[in-house]
């Protein structure tokens, strides 16, 4: 069930049937508010608006959700493409007004170049896992132009750990990487599928993305544990 998409485009009719909440593998359950994916420029964290600043030439949205990010790009003048694998997300981005849109899934997705890649909302998430996650710079890789950028941010998860007296954090064992969680959404009563995400601190995104053959640039650091950041390919 996509109930992300479902409460979109409930609150997007008008018609929200109760609180969007996220339930994760390290035991938090939150509430997200539904109106926070259709904020304004104006609303949103600094790093985001950073990120929509740093933007150039065509864009692909990646996980574009509602599209507030694909709207303020258009207004920008560029040409943006939201893309998302909730059908029903798409629904509403569509009907507010973003023009390009494609429903799939960033793996299987294969059509057309672009300047910048934009994965924000900790958007380095899609990967998956620690694992996975070469294989998706890979794929995104080759959907850049030359001179292309992917403009990414995420958080150092490791706030959320017990820390020791000597200042060391105490991270379970059966963890392979502290950032790799599960999350299910609970909506109107139902509970949907677990799926993975994954949130990098700085240090190992650089180290791996520099084995995939990328120059890592810090941009601006958030308010509590999180950062953007610009991937470039390396020239040969």
């Amino acid at each position: 069930m996509d109930l992300l998409g479902k409460a979109l485009l409930d609150f997007y009719r008008e018609e929200s049937k109760g609180p969007l909440r996220s339930h994760s593998s390290l035991g938090t359950v939150e509430e997200v508010p539904v109106s926070y994916f259709f904020r304004p420029f104006p609303t949103m964290p600094a790093i985001e608006q950073e990120a929509l600043l740093q933007c150039r030439g065509s864009v692909l949205d990646i996980g574009c959700g509602a599209g507030s990010h694909c709207l303020y790009l258009q207004e920008s003048g560029l040409d943006c493409t939201g893309l998302d694998n909730s059908d029903e997300g798409i629904q509403v981005a569509i009907q507010r007004g973003v023009l390009n849109t494609v429903c799939a899934d960033i793996l299987n997705f294969q059509s057309g170049k672009f300047d910048t890649l934009l994965l924000l909302m900790n958007g380095i998430g899609i990967a998956g896992s620690l694992e996975a996650f070469p294989k998706f710079l890979k794929h995104l890789k080759a959907l850049l132009k030359p001179g292309g950028q992917i403009l990414m941010d995420s958080s150092d998860l490791i706030y959320m750990f017990d820390a020791d007296d000597d200042g060391g954090v105490w991270v379970p064992a059966e963890l392979e990487y502290y950032g790799e969680v599960r999350y299910n959404w609970e909506y109107s009563g139902s509970f949907g599928p677990e799926f993975p995400w994954l949130f990098l601190d700085l240090q190992t995104l650089s180290e791996r993305a520099s084995t995939a053959g990328f120059d890592v640039e810090w941009i601006k650091n958030g308010p509590h544990f999180d950062y953007l950041a610009r991937l470039t390919p390396i020239a040969k």
